[in-house]
């Protein structure tokens, strides 16, 4: 699939500070993209530069092919993390004008805002002034505000903050359905949840840096660790004399008296045919299925890993 946006080694200092450091990453059209990272790993700042807040000291931005400039204004649509709508503002006419700074006329802006607030429930919320709606509400009417006039690229700095799990499904929705619909969508988010519900694709950056690029399910079939969940009947001692040395048995446990599970890791030069061969005259199998890590996983490894950090504890806040 064509790429939508190429950043291509981008860097960014602020002062003594290296915000981002010869980034480069590829998202391609009509796919959700995640750009994932700990507090403070760039990814903001590479936000802002997309959306032409701020300029790279060196490297370049190309949309649909074309560097970056200000006409892509209009393409983009941009809910930032911190909220920006005006408290003492009613709803519906600072949504209109909101909209009218996309470019949309005001008849043409009503129409579809009236479309979103039937959609999403909130037809009272019109004449309300903003300070009068929680945090979750707000959230909603700047989600609508950034969809109206229908971007080709979207961009969600942690879309789901403040949303009650059911509005969260709301939005998880409308992203897939935008998608649907021709959008790509790039969002931050430090709930790893959502990166496997919601993303093709996926890029992590930490300290400045890139240090991962891919599919969601390339990426995971990258860091396989040729470890197997087994649940069986039999003895146990059996089982592990029988693993002898194509299998190291990392965990086990018992779920019933007779239902026995077992964690193992098969040694690089064995097939997990020869390891069902190996436990079969000695149990009976009730199950095997590879254990693939999950995107959480994989994040904390490999932010620990260039953070020169031994173990599975990690500095972000989920």
């Amino acid at each position: 699939m064509e790429p939508i946006l190429e950043v291509r080694n981008v860097t960014k200092k602020y002062s003594n500070h290296v915000a981002l450091n010869d980034v480069s990453i590829t998202v391609p059209a009509q796919s959700v993209y995640g750009l994932l990272g700990p507090n403070g790993a760039g990814k903001t700042s590479l936000i802002r530069i997309i959306n032409q807040i701020t300029a790279p000291d060196s490297g370049e931005i190309l949309l649909n092919g074309e560097k970056l400039n200000p006409k892509h204004v209009d393409f983009i649509g941009y809910l930032p993390e911190e909220r920006g709508l005006y408290k003492k503002m009613p709803v519906g006419e600072q949504a209109l004008y909101l909209a009218q700074l996309k470019g949309l006329k005001k008849a043409e802006a009503k129409k579809r805002l009236l479309y979103w607030f039937e959609k999403f429930e909130m037809q009272t919320w019109w004449n309300k002034k903003i300070e009068e709606l929680s945090k979750g509400m707000q959230q909603k009417v700047q989600f609508i505000v950034t969809v109206l006039h229908e971007p080709k690229l979207l961009i969600l700095d942690e879309p789901f903050s403040g949303f009650d799990p059911i509005n969260a499904q709301l939005i998880r929705n409308e992203i897939l359905e935008l998608r649907k619909k021709g959008a790509t969508v790039i969002f931050s988010t430090h709930n790893m949840g959502s990166v496997e519900e919601l993303c093709d694709h996926i890029a992590l950056i930490n300290r400045s840096k890139k240090i991962l690029e891919g599919s969601v399910k390339e990426v995971r079939q990258l860091h396989r660790t040729n470890t197997f969940k087994i649940a069986f009947k039999g003895n146990m001692l059996g089982f592990t004399n029988a693993l002898w040395t194509s299998a190291e048995l990392v965990e086990k446990g018992q779920e019933e008296s007779d239902l026995h599970w077992a964690m193992v890791k098969i040694a690089p030069n064995v097939k997990s045919s020869q390891l069902l061969q190996s436990i079969l005259p000695v149990c009976e199998i009730v199950s095997f299925n590879e254990v693939i890590p999950s995107m959480n996983d994989i994040f904390i490894s490999n932010v620990n890993a260039q953070n020169g950090v031994i173990g599975t504890q990690s500095n972000f806040t989920e």
